[in-house]
C-alpha cells in the first residue's frame, strides 16, 4: 500500500507552484559562489524558514553537493517538532513525501533498522504538518535528483539517544545526514547577532550541549555533534544571517546559519594517546573493582562521548575474557570501564580474574564505528560482501545474535567459516539459512599494551 505524505506548507514557506518552486530554488543556488570540492562532506546543518527568510543560506549549504550528487542515494533527514509533540524520534507511517515537484520515496530498509529502538517510535500526526523536514526537500530534490529519504521528527531525547539512531543509518559515502534548525528567535538585531555567533562557535567546536533557546533544533544539533565527535569529523561555517538581513524587521529576528561536517583523516586525537588512555582506563577499572589501586580518569571530552567498545584480556597467549557493546548508548569512559570490569569477573566462559593474575594479563581495547546494514538477497550474496581482516560483523535472526570482531578473521580468515562459526555463536546450526537473517558490519581501532604477559 502506498501512503504518501502530501505537501502541508507548499504556498507558504515555499511556492506551491511547481515552475516557480524550481526557478527560486535554482536562483538561489546559482547565487552561491563557487566553493572547493568537498568530497569528504557528510553531514549538513540547514535552516528551515520561508524561502524568502532563510533560503540564501539554505542555499549555500546544499550549493556543496553538487559535485557529490552522483554519489549520494539516501538522506537521513531530521528536525524539530513544532506542532505535535513526541518523545523521541518519530518516523512517519508514510512510504513517500510529497512537494510540487514530485514524491520522494522513503528508504522502508533504513527504517526497519530503526524500528527496535527505544526512543523510535511512529507518528503520522508528527509527520503531518511539520514543516522543519519538508522545507528540506525542494532542495534535495532540485541537487540530488532522485534519493532514498530516512525522516525524522525529533521530540525529547537526549544527544546519546539521537547518536545511537545516527549510528544504525550512518552508513558511507552513499549516505548525507541533514539537521534541519533555525537559531535563536524574536530577539532585537543585535542581541540575536552576539548570541547566535556563540552558538555557532559551539557547534564549530562541537559541543553537545545546546539549549532550545538556542537553536530550535537542539537535540537533533547535539546529536549530531556527539556523534561527529566520535567519528572525527571537521566542521566548517557556510552561512550565517538572520530575518533582519533578508525579509524581516529588526525588533524580533530570528536567526539562521548552514554547516557543513566533513570526515577527516583526524582521529579524536593522536590515535596512540587515544589507545594509551583507553588502555589505562580499562586496567584502573580491573584493579579498582578488584581492590588494588587506580588512577582518576583524565578529563577528556572525547571520553565523555558516546561510544561502543570491545575489552579483551589474554593471558599467556590465550583468551582470558572479552565482553564489549555494539551500539554507543553511553559515555565512551563508562562503556570501557563496564566492558573491562565484565570482561574481568563476568566472562561466563572463564573464572573471575584475581589481582595476581591482572599483574600477568594483557589488555586490549576496540573501538568501534558506526554499524553499516548490509543489502542482500542470498548467504552467497551476503559472503561476498564481507572483507577478511576489515570487518566486524553483526548476525540477527529473531532473538538470536553473535558478533566477531574483525580481529577474529586471524583465525577464520574464509568468509563461509567465518560467518559459519557466526551462527554457531549466536545459536544457530553453522549451516542454518533463512531469508530473515540480517547482517551489519563495523570497523575497529583497537589498541593493545605491550611486554610480557
Amino acid at each position: 500500500m502506498n501512503i504518501v505524505r502530501p505537501a502541508a506548507v507548499a504556498g507558504t514557506f515555499y511556492p506551491a507552484d511547481p515552475e516557480q518552486l524550481a526557478r527560486d530554488v535554482r536562483q538561489l543556488l546559482s547565487a552561491v559562489a563557487p566553493a572547493p570540492a568537498a568530497p569528504g562532506l557528510k553531514a549538513l546543518i540547514v535552516p528551515h524558514a520561508g524561502y524568502i527568510y532563510s533560503g540564501a543560506v539554505a542555499a549555500q549549504a546544499y550549493a556543496r553537493l553538487k559535485p557529490l550528487a552522483s554519489r549520494i542515494e539516501r538522506v537521513v533527514l531530521l528536525g524539530p517538532v513544532h506542532r505535535v509533540p513526541v518523545r523521541g524520534l518519530a518516523l512517519p507511517q508514510a512510504n513517500a513525501f510529497s512537494t510540487p515537484l514530485g514524491q520522494v520515496q522513503l528508504d522502508a530498509e533504513a527504517m526497519a533498522v530503526l524500528a527496535d529502538l527505544p526512543k523510535v517510535v511512529i507518528s503520522a500526526e508528527a509527520h503531518a504538518l511539520e514543516h522543519s523536514l519538508e522545507v528540506q526537500l525542494p532542495f534535495l530534490q532540485s541537487v540530488l535528483g532522485e534519493f532514498r529519504l530516512v525522516p525524522l521528527a525529533v521530540g525529547s531525547a537526549t544527544p546519546a539517544e539521537v547518536a545511537q539512531v545516527l549510528a544504525r543509518v550512518w552508513g558511507g559515502d552513499e549516505t548525507l545526514i541533514v539537521i534541519s534548525s533555525d537559531l535563536s528567535h524574536f530577539l532585537p538585531y543585535t542581541v540575536a547577532q552576539k548570541a547566535d555567533s556563540e552558538t555557532i562557535r559551539e557547534i564549530l567546536a562541537e559541543r553537545p550541549a545546546l539549549n532550545h533557546e538556542q537553536a530550535c533544533g537542539a537535540t537533533p544539533i547535539n546529536g549530531l555533534l556527539a556523534f561527529a565527535a566520535r567519528q572525527g569529523l571537521r566542521a566548517e561555517l557556510l552561512g550565517q544571517c538572520n530575518s533582519g538581513d533578508t525579509a524581516g524587521d529588526k525588533f524580533r529576528v530570528v536567526g539562521y546559519a548552514s554547516v557543513a561536517f566533513y570526515q577527516t583523516s583526524k582521529a579524536v586525537q593522536d590515535a596512540d594517546d587515544a589507545g594509551k588512555t583507553l588502555l589505562n582506563v580499562a586496567r584502573d577499572a580491573i584493579s579498582q573493582h578488584l581492590g588494588g589501586p587506580g588512577r582518576t580518569p583524565p578529563d577528556q571530552r572525547w571520553l565523555h562521548e558516546p561510544g561502543a567498545s570491545f575489552v579483551t584480556l589474554t593471558h599467556q597467549g590465550r583468551l582470558r575474557g572479552c565482553i564489549g557493546t555494539i551500539e554507543a548508548h553511553r559515555r565512551l569512559i563508562e562503556d570501557v570501564q563496564e566492558n573491562a570490569i565484565a570482561a574481568a569477573t563476568r566472562d561466563p566462559r572463564f573464572d573471575a580474574l584475581t589481582r595476581d593474575e591482572l599483574a600477568r594479563t594483557r589488555i586490549e581495547v576496540s573501538l568501534l564505528s558506526a554499524t553499516e546494514v548490509l543489502a542482500f538477497t542470498s548467504e552467497r550474496q551476503a559472503l561476498e560482501q564481507l572483507r577478511p581482516g576489515v570487518d566486524g560483523i553483526i548476525l540477527e535472526y529473531g532473538r538470536a545474535r553473535g558478533t566477531f570482531l574483525p580481529q577474529v578473521w586471524d583465525s577464520l580468515p574464509q568468509p563461509n567459516e567465518f560467518l559459519a562459526m557466526l551462527k554457531r555463536k549466536a545459536g544457530l546450526p553453522a549451516d542454518f539459512w533463512h531469508t530473515d537473517i540480517r547482517l551489519a558490519r563495523y570497523t575497529v581501532n583497537k589498541w593493545q599494551e605491550v611486554g610480557d604477559e
